[in-house]
């Protein structure tokens, strides 16, 4: 390792500090509103892009780990969205278009949309009817594309000088482990126990 860079250990702590902050800083009665919002549902929706469409991905398999009845947008095997269905969008920026566009059209069917964002003053977060902001200061530099497809393609972000980690890692960290800790909520909500989710693992690989 060069002697002027720091230790994985100590980049580990730091990604570790700035998820406590970011932790802490999140409204805890939005936060309980979109727990209120998944409980209430008929159906869960889960959409995002890039590495927030894996976070959006594995949020749906947990929920459905739980009992839940939940879908991937873009899925083959998705059904048609209801107007008793919550639609939930992981987006740091809040503008991906892919991600706006079906967020669009659920808000027309008459369904709720739930927004995990860093960018709560975005498109998607004034079609949201509920917004949990996770932060990150990525999306607030104005040189810097909003728009996951844009940045893809023109490869602009911040380097690690300038953020916890690479190309925007600490929102969509910190998404993963809100939405685990939604999970484990639920489950007590719920009064799931291990062996509950072990049930509905996979058993045909």
């Amino acid at each position: 390792m060069q002697p002027d860079c720091p230790s994985i250990a100590d980049l580990m702590l730091l990604m570790t500090s700035r998820l406590e902050e970011t932790a802490r800083a999140i409204d805890q009665e939005r936060a309980g509103r979109f727990l209120d919002e998944i409980l209430s549902a008929k159906r869960i929706y889960l959409a995002g892009a890039g590495r927030s469409g894996l976070v959006a991905r594995a949020f749906a398999q947990r929920l459905m780990h739980l009992g839940f009845e939940s879908y991937v947008i873009g899925e083959t095997i998705t059904p048609a969205f209801g107007h008793e269905d919550v639609l939930v969008a992981f987006s740091g920026s809040g503008e991906t278009q892919s991600v706006a566009d079906a967020c669009e059209t659920a808000k027309e069917i008459g369904g709720k949309i739930c927004l995990i964002t860093s960018t709560p003053d975005s498109h998607i977060g004034r079609m949201a009817d509920c917004i949990v902001e996770i932060g990150n200061d990525l999306f607030k530099d104005p040189d810097i594309p909003r728009d996951f497809e844009i940045r893809q393609l023109t490869g602009q972000y911040r380097s690690v000088s300038l953020s916890f980690a690479p190309l925007g890692t600490l929102f969509e960290t910190a998404a993963l482990v809100f939405s685990d800790a939604v999970v484990s909520a639920l489950m007590e909500v719920r009064h799931c126990t291990l062996e509950d989710l072990r049930s509905r693992l996979a058993n045909v690989q």
